[in-house]
């Protein structure tokens, strides 16, 4: 079964076919990608049925359509479990907001009993919820809740200890933390702010350095080495999170974004191991960068049981094999052209390493190969018979 392709994927290639220069063919984008014209150009047809241009069911709609249909099969199985057909809701999200729906079945003659069982609610919780709706601490929450406001519209630069120390003053006693908490949900911060620190050192590492610059690797996805760089547009800044196998120097994976959040690793990880397939024991190698420090990071290494490596700060010698390929993106394609859009960028940054990078730029550490080559190569089943 062919592996599938990550959607970011997918979505590039789609740009670069509908933004190719005069002369060049669908079917050369297509080879210029590494995949089947009639695939790109099913891709393209899939994204004009989404943006409205032609006719068809979306992605959306037909995403709702398959929800539609399981919840018609639940509300199926449940009719005829309790007997007749009644109002729902399969995933409440607070109990006690669920109660007065259970109230209102009851008054439509719905048994408390099979409402409770359709909710998934327990029946004495509801019937203490039932003859008291507003509970002592519910009541005294919205008490504090209360002198805290009038503290705070009183002195706006007060901060939340003050604010419990104006607020004990009129009779409502509650902890400093009890003050944060309230103050936090309802946002009333003081008005000065925090003052925020400049020269933040960088935070402590989540792994070993388990390469120490030695980045040679014995075969495929045994080592990748990830990165992220930025650059500037006429609309702002795009940024780049790319990873790359130290064995054929090819960028398995990459996400762009105009934000450089942990989604932007995540995703990538996500995309490299999609194409990949089994990593299993793989070490993925960056520098000390909180989005590879992050907990969405690293419970995606655990999720596709990966290991994680980081370098050192300020050491840029420690991931040089990934800042080499940035540094030719930087010279063959950010020096060239200075692009007025997000888009123009995305475009030419996704074109270089697709059909430059990978498939045209002969390496000297690869025998004079393309890595998509190298990796023929090294992959035929004479060699792994050997």
């Amino acid at each position: 079964m062919p592996k599938p392709y990550p959607e970011e994927f997918r979505q590039d290639v789609v740009r670069v076919a509908r933004n190719r220069g005069p002369g060049v063919t669908v079917e050369q984008v297509a080879t210029d990608f590494g995949v089947h014209p009639m695939t790109l150009w099913k891709w393209m047809r899939r994204a004009d049925i989404d943006g409205g241009t032609k006719p068809g069911a979306t992605r959306q709609e037909s995403a709702e359509l398959r929800q539609a249909r399981r919840r018609i099969k639940l509300l199926e199985q449940e009719t005829r479990s309790c007997g007749g057909p009644r109002p729902i809701c399969r995933r409440p999200i607070c109990r006690e907001k669920v109660y007065p729906l259970v109230s209102e079945l009851a008054g439509d003659g719905v048994p408390v009993t099979v409402a409770c069982r359709v909710l998934k609610l327990a029946r004495q919780p509801y019937y203490r919820w039932l003859d008291q709706p507003v509970t002592d601490a519910l009541l005294e929450e919205a008490y504090r809740a209360n002198a805290l406001f009038d503290a705070h519209r009183d002195d706006p630069e007060f901060g939340y200890r003050f604010l419990a120390d104006e607020a004990r003053g009129t009779g409502a006693v509650m902890a400093d933390r009890t003050a944060w908490r309230i103050c936090r949900d309802n946002r009333w911060w003081s008005v000065f702010g925090k003052k925020r620190g400049k020269g933040k050192k960088a935070g402590p590492p989540v792994h070993d350095d388990l390469v120490c610059r030695d980045f040679t690797a014995t075969g495929a996805n045994r080592l990748w080495l990830a990165d992220i760089t930025e650059h500037a547009t006429g609309e702002g800044k795009l940024y780049l999170c790319a990873i790359k196998d130290a064995s054929s120097n090819r960028i398995v994976g990459y996400s762009i974004d105009e934000r450089m959040k942990s989604r932007l690793a995540v995703t990538a990880l996500d995309n490299a191991v999609t194409r990949r397939g089994d990593v299993d024991g793989c070490i993925l190698h960056s520098d000390r960068g909180s989005q590879f420090r992050s907990r969405k990071f690293v419970r995606a290494l655990d999720r596709h049981r990966m290991t994680g490596s980081i370098g050192r700060v300020g050491a840029a010698g420690d991931n040089a094999a990934m800042e080499s390929f940035f540094s030719l993106l930087q010279k063959n394609v950010l020096d060239r052209r200075a692009c007025a859009t997000r888009e123009e960028l995305r475009i030419a940054i996704v074109t270089w390493i697709e059909r430059t990078y990978h498939r045209r730029r002969r390496q000297a550490a690869l025998g004079r190969l393309t890595p998509i080559e190298f990796e023929t190569v090294m992959t035929t089943p004479a060699l792994q018979a050997a």
